[in-house]
C-alpha cells in the first residue's frame, strides 16, 4: 500500500433532460493537495455520469494502493459498488431478475478501478451543504454548460 496520506474524493454528476447533455465533477483532497476535474458527454444520462465522475476519479490516481474516502451523492453508484456488483458478476452481468445490466460496461470499469485502491464508500445527501458535493455538482453543470457553448 502507498505510505501517501488518505485521499477524500467527492463525484457528482448532472444531466439536463434524462437522456440529454451530461456533465461530472470530481474533487480530490489529500494533505496539502487539491485538484478538480470534470467533463461532459452530449447524450447521456444521470447514472452514466455518476458513475463516471467516480471511474475519472479513481483513474486519476497515479500509483495503485491508496487509501480513498469517496462520497457520492448517488445511492445508485454507492449501492451498487458494495452491495449488487458481486452479484452481478457471479450472475454474468445480470440482475436478479435475469436482465442485463444497465451501464455494464461503466461499472466492470469502475470495478476495475476500485480493485486498485482501498476505497471506502461514502453516501451525502446532494445539495446539502456538503462542501466537496456542492463543488463536484458545480463542476459537472460546469462541464455542461461548457459542452452546450461549445456545440452551439
Amino acid at each position: 500500500m502507498a505510505t501517501d496520506p488518505k485521499i477524500i474524493i467527492y463525484t457528482d454528476g448532472a444531466c439536463r433532460g434524462n437522456p440529454g447533455p451530461g456533465g461530472w465533477g470530481v474533487v480530490l483532497e489529500s494533505g496539502q493537495h487539491y485538484k478538480e476535474l470534470y467533463g461532459a458527454e452530449l447524450n447521456t444520462t444521470n447514472n452514466r455520469m455518476e458513475l463516471t465522475a467516480a471511474i475519472k476519479a479513481l483513474q486519476s490516481l497515479k500509483q495503485p494502493g491508496h487509501k480513498v474516502e469517496l462520497y457520492t451523492d448517488s445511492v445508485y453508484v454507492k449501492n451498487g459498488i458494495t452491495q449488487w456488483l458481486i452479484g452481478w458478476k457471479s450472475n454474468g452481468w445480470k440482475t436478479a431478475s435475469k436482465k442485463p445490466v444497465k451501464n455494464a460496461e461503466l461499472w466492470q470499469q469502475l470495478d476495475e478501478t476500485n480493485q486498485q485502491h482501498e476505497v471506502k464508500w461514502h453516501w451525502v445527501k446532494g445539495h446539502s451543504g456538503e462542501k466537496g458535493n456542492e463543488k463536484a455538482d458545480q463542476l459537472a453543470n460546469q462541464a455542461i454548460d461548457e459542452l452546450i457553448t461549445e456545440n452551439c
